[in-house]
């Protein structure tokens, strides 16, 4: 029996629609939980009393490696009270010798090249990580990328923080600044919104999230939780997969730090190769993740997103109602993402990127549409020189 034209349209009305309203109910949860985290301050009495080890694992980093350890090594943070350990994984650039010519005596560089062969190891950042964790003297491990920079009192804020709630694990914020084109805007405008559901999926308890360019954990629970094992065949997943590893073993151990000055800085990948790489290994992970509730709701985002993709595809087969359909989908999802984007931009003072609201809107859309597949279809990748798997 044949299925009828008005019977496939019922179809193919119903799924969109449903997706639509996940979305809908799922940005309006982001918002939410947002404006419930207290903006942190550091009180003024505070006296630091924990030792912290700074961790940044760095891979051929002479262009950036510098500023970076010139921000960590000048805290305004009582120097008896941390060390810096810098990872050279195995860097074919000058990062070791510009980093050593630096001089700072509470700056220690370990060669990774040292302590492992490289020819049987898939994660050489976790490795590299759990290196200096083995070497560590602070109770608190904090770690940044050797890309990123930060503000005097970033320590003051994160230490604070933890003495004040004794977390087991602290996330904090990632931001891309300086950039020069569209595809770095859209990353930066991209990384606003994900700071935002990064906390707000914390302060809610249902999406934990969050980036290794600003963490700080407990060595204790990092030990606890016995470091990478079980997640160190990924090569990516030191910040997410760990973090979700110690909310199982301490539930409501976890906090957002929420304050622009705690904020680590980045630059936005340059060209759209090196964005794809860096993309496809950060979902790389999502399979592995052991909470289904960060993997249904990327899930259901991609699944949104191709939704709006073939509904335009189909206009030519279906006609005006499938452009109804197309418009409502694209309106309604630009209106909920710039609602939660404007929130982060003017938390940020970044209110300019909004200037590129509609360019990233469309390219958001086949962003996660494209990687999304891609993670799924390709198994390997390039990131710095090295063919990861």
């Amino acid at each position: 029996m044949a299925i009828s034209k008005s019977f496939k349209m019922n179809w193919l009305l119903l799924i969109p629609l449903l997706l639509m309203g996940y979305y809908i109910y799922l940005l309006r949860r982001y918002l939410h939980f947002w404006h419930q985290i207290p903006i942190w301050k550091i009180p003024g009495s505070f006296q630091p009393k924990t030792k912290v080890t700074v961790i940044i694992p760095a891979r051929n980093e002479a262009e950036n490696i510098a500023a970076c350890l010139n921000s960590v090594c000048q805290q305004h943070f009582p120097t008896d009270l941390y060390e810096v350990l810098l990872v050279d994984d195995h860097s074919t650039d000058q990062t070791n010798t510009i980093a050593a010519a630096l001089g700072y005596t509470n700056l220690k560089i370990i060669t990774l090249a040292d302590h492992v062969d490289k020819n049987k190891i898939q994660s050489f950042k976790k490795l590299g990580i759990a290196t200096a964790i083995d070497q560590a003297t602070g109770t608190l491990i904090v770690t940044t990328d050797a890309d990123c920079v930060v503000s005097p009192d970033w320590l003051n804020y994160l230490v604070s923080f933890y003495e004040a709630h004794s977390y087991k694990f602290i996330a904090a914020p990632v931001n891309f600044y300086h950039e020069k084109n569209t595809l770095e805007k859209f990353q930066s405008l991209d990384f606003q919104g994900m700071m935002g559901i990064t906390g707000a999926g914390i302060q809610g308890d249902f999406m934990r999230m969050c980036n290794g360019a600003n963490l700080a954990y407990e060595k204790s629970a990092y030990t606890a939780v016995n470091g990478f094992t079980g997640i160190d065949q990924l090569a990516s997943g030191d910040d997410m997969l760990l973090m979700q590893k110690v909310i199982s073993t301490f539930p409501g151990s976890v906090g957002y730090l929420k304050n622009l000055a705690a904020c680590t800085f980045t630059r936005a990948q340059p060209n759209l190769n090196s964005f794809v790489s860096q993309r496809l290994r950060w979902a790389s992970k999502s399979a592995a993740y052991p909470e289904w509730q960060v993997t249904f709701i990327l899930a259901m985002t991609f699944f949104f997103c191709w939704s709006i993709i073939l509904s335009f595809l189909l206009i030519p087969f279906f006609g005006k109602e499938m452009f109804l359909i197309f418009v409502v989908q694209f309106l309604v999802k630009s209106f909920m993402d710039y609602q939660l984007l404007s929130t982060m931009t003017r938390f940020f003072h970044r209110d300019d990127l909004l200037k590129t609201f509609w360019t990233s809107q469309v390219m958001h859309i086949v962003y996660v549409a494209g990687i999304g597949l891609l993670a799924n279809l390709k198994k390997e990748y390039n990131w710095k020189g090295r063919v990861v798997r």
